[in-house]
């Protein structure tokens, strides 16, 4: 996998450019709020107000890293705890971001807020390199499958702009992403702290060919679905308004999870098995030929099923596996320990269904990049492989196939709380040697400067 760059100048992209969601992710004190807020100002989505009030509570000069650390704690510390979500938005796209913590012990956090990201953001101090903690963020997003991920190569201004300096550390990181199969990874050095590289180009780093962090952002193509993805629609109500002026009309409205249903389409709904046959769809009240992910769609059926919340409508021929056993990664969020024979409950889309923890052959050892084989528990934070049973049929997808429709919680049974994020079907393949190793020449590390 070559170092990318990405081109010096992209074409325009149109005003309804989907929105992209990405995450913040680094060691401690490599600057990830500094970085966010150096975003946010740069590219003028700092209110006046927002501004005067980090400018009182900085003292000398505006701490950017304050427009995204809103805590208390994460102020008088000067570290982030938890994940900070902003909004904002260029001529060109919109964007969500998440600011997630550095801390190893919040790696939970750090899955929270990457899990529907479409780009990831590793930031690195250029003086230290690919620690440990680098390791865990591209473990994290090989795991959760992000399909473009950003080497942010900060703090330039410590080491004199050196073109070297950066070239070291991109070739490591990109060995590591290569050996963790991540797609794409695109290395852009930076000083958040002084603006270099972020918003606007820096005449500083002129032997750099490449984009800024934002123009990247804004070119950087949205997250697609597997290609041949098929469609998939969890039914979330029932809609009955039997009035005079709709006396006979039952749909089935919820947020299509993935591809595209019309009018016409041969359907069948899960876990029943009956075969129908859309009749209509309604967006807004509105009837339309089509509709496609991720719009929010009331379906009509030709006959009278009994179709209730929690179910699925999948396109007839295209229909996953239902199963009673399911295989999949999680991430265990809870204080309490995880253990084979504990009672949860599995919530699938719409679904949510009784089921025990029949075994765990596997967890992630700290570095995220080895197997530890057959723990007899998952602790908080822990990222293991579990083996569920449950009391009645999901259709789960294989998580490599469909980011949506192959991600299920457990959740405790007793007072509702949220136990482990999973990932169903098989996760990454972890290599025996050593953690980041390539087989890539140095002919082929090259051709990517």
């Amino acid at each position: 996998m070559p170092i990318t760059t990405g081109p010096a100048d992209a074409e325009p992209l149109p005003a309804d450019t989907a929105l992209l969601r990405f995450a913040l992710a680094g060691s401690v004190d490599d600057g990830k709020s500094t970085l966010a807020g150096r975003l946010l100002y740069d590219s003028a989505n700092v209110l006046a107000d927002q501004l005067t009030a980090i400018g009182r509570a900085s003292g000398a000069g505006p701490d950017l890293a304050l427009l995204t650390d809103g805590l208390r704690a994460e102020r008088e510390q000067g570290i982030t705890l938890d994940v900070a979500h902003r909004y904002f938005a260029t001529p060109r796209r919109r964007f969500i971001m998440a600011d997630t913590p550095g801390h190893a012990q919040y790696i939970p956090n750090t899955v929270t807020g990457a899990s529907t990201a479409d780009l990831m953001v590793i930031l690195v101090d250029v003086r230290n390199g690919v620690v440990e903690q680098t390791r865990r963020h591209a473990a994290v997003a090989a795991l959760l499958r992000i399909p473009h991920v950003v080497l942010a190569v900060n703090k330039m201004d410590l080491v004199g702009y050196g073109k070297s300096e950066f070239t070291v550390v991109a070739r490591e990181f990109t060995a590591l992403a290569r050996g963790l199969g991540i797609p794409e990874t695109t290395a852009i050095p930076m000083s958040a702290l002084l603006g270099d590289q972020v918003v606007t180009p820096s005449g500083r780093l002129s032997w750099y060919g490449g984009p800024t962090l934002l123009h990247h952002l804004e070119a950087v193509p949205p997250a697609r679905e597997a290609a041949g993805a098929a469609a998939r629609f969890p039914v979330q109500y029932v809609i009955q308004p039997r009035t005079a002026r709709h006396p006979d009309y039952r749909g089935y409205a919820g947020r299509i999870a993935a591809g595209t249903f019309r009018v016409g389409d041969r359907v069948t709904v899960l876990p029943s098995g009956s075969a129908t046959t859309i009749s209509g769809i309604d967006a807004l009240g509105v009837p339309v030929e089509r509709a496609s992910a991720p719009q929010s769609v009331t379906l009509l059926l030709a006959d009278s099923l009994d179709v209730a919340r929690g179910d699925l409508i999948v396109p007839a021929g295209q229909e996953p596996p239902l199963t009673r056993t399911v295989e999949a990664t999680v991430c265990h969020l809870h204080e309490r320990p995880l253990r084979p024979g504990d009672r949860v409950l599995v919530k699938h889309t719409t679904r949510t269904v009784r089921a025990v923890v029949a075994d765990i052959p596997a967890r992630l050892g700290p570095s995220l990049l080895d197997e530890e084989p057959a723990p007899d528990r998952l602790d908080a934070g822990g990222i293991g492989r579990v083996v569920l049973h449950t009391a009645e049929p999901l259709a789960p997808d294989a998580y490599r196939d469909s980011r949506r429709t192959g991600s299920l919680l457990l959740i405790d049974p007793a007072d509702g709380s949220t136990l482990a994020a999973c990932m169903a079907g098989p996760g990454p393949v972890y290599r025996t040697g050593a953690p980041g190793t390539s087989t890539a020449s140095a002919d082929e590390e090259e051709e990517g400067q």
